[in-house]
């Protein structure tokens, strides 16, 4: 099997030998954030929205990040350079690093952060979940309340995905006080039988997701009417379309919610048309 290139603090090495202390807080603690930014025909998406997140989130948690978006796409490049990689993510994670031992104290400014990148090679336009559309199960949402910092605390997602599949579903809604807050990894949206796009207003319930900014765009540009506000499981069922954005997912199709069928159960129009603009206004704008 062929090893792929990372970069660990500095360094581009095969993925055998890519090593971080014992001590990061990143795994003793969770104490990290991340970005992932997808790529087609070798060139990266909606990266400088990726960049500003990450800055936002490195400094909600008052964590370092002292390099340039100049120098993280540097990186960026040279791991899809080395990788050859034509289609799938760059995974960028930052932690507060390792000050030699376990302590819940932030360590002081003499400790670098530790700054992981990797490549994951991904069909992202040609996906069978992309065409065919994906089921959701509905889990309560049990995540801290500051789900606006993109965390490498992932436990309770992968939770929740791992109960959507186990009730044949391909993915997980989240749901506090009976309205759906997003998807395990990714924005929900609605689309009402008034032809409005609903999805949920941003603040620390949800993710910013760079994906479902970009998508709003679309939308505004295709003159659809867009509300942002919460919204139940109930509405969604009986929604004339439902979908998901995400970065590695681009625009994706909800065909069923517990086991009820949206619409006819297939595709919308309106899903099927972010999609391809999604992708289309993508390679026009990837660098």
């Amino acid at each position: 099997m062929t090893q792929r290139t990372v970069y660990v603090n500095g360094d581009y090495v095969a993925e055998r030998d890519a090593k971080v202390s014992v001590f990061d807080r990143g795994f003793l603690l969770a104490d990290g954030v991340y970005e992932v930014s997808s790529v087609l025909d070798g060139k990266l998406i909606d990266f400088s929205g990726h960049m500003q997140r990450l800055k936002r989130s490195a400094g909600e948690l008052e964590m370092s990040l002292p390099w340039s978006d100049e120098t993280l796409l540097e990186i960026h490049r040279e791991l899809i350079r080395r990788n050859a990689l034509e289609e799938g993510m760059v995974y960028l994670q930052l932690t507060r690093g390792s000050a030699g031992d376990r302590d819940f104290a932030y360590p002081d400014a003499s400790t670098p952060p530790t700054l992981v990148l990797f490549t994951q090679a991904k069909a992202l336009v040609d996906s069978r979940s992309g065409s065919e559309g994906i089921r959701v199960a509905t889990q309560p949402d049990w995540r801290w309340t500051r789900r606006d910092i993109k965390t490498v605390q992932l436990l309770y997602p992968a939770m929740a995905k791992m109960a959507a599949k186990a009730a044949g579903a391909d993915d997980a809604w989240l749901v506090e006080n009976g309205m759906v807050t997003e998807g395990a990894s990714n924005n929900a949206w609605i689309l009402t039988h008034d032809g409005v796009l609903v999805t949920r207003e941003l603040s620390h319930a949800i993710l910013p997701g760079i994906t479902r900014a970009v998508v709003l765009e679309i939308a505004a540009a295709l003159s659809l009417d867009v509300e942002a506000r919460a919204f139940s499981v109930a509405e969604a069922q009986s929604a004339r379309e439902c979908f998901v954005t995400s970065a590695s997912s681009f625009v994706t199709p909800v065909i069923a919610i517990d086991e009820v069928m949206i619409g006819d159960g297939r595709p919308g129009d309106v899903s099927r048309r972010l999609r391809s603009a999604y992708i289309e206004e993508s390679r026009r704008r990837a660098i």
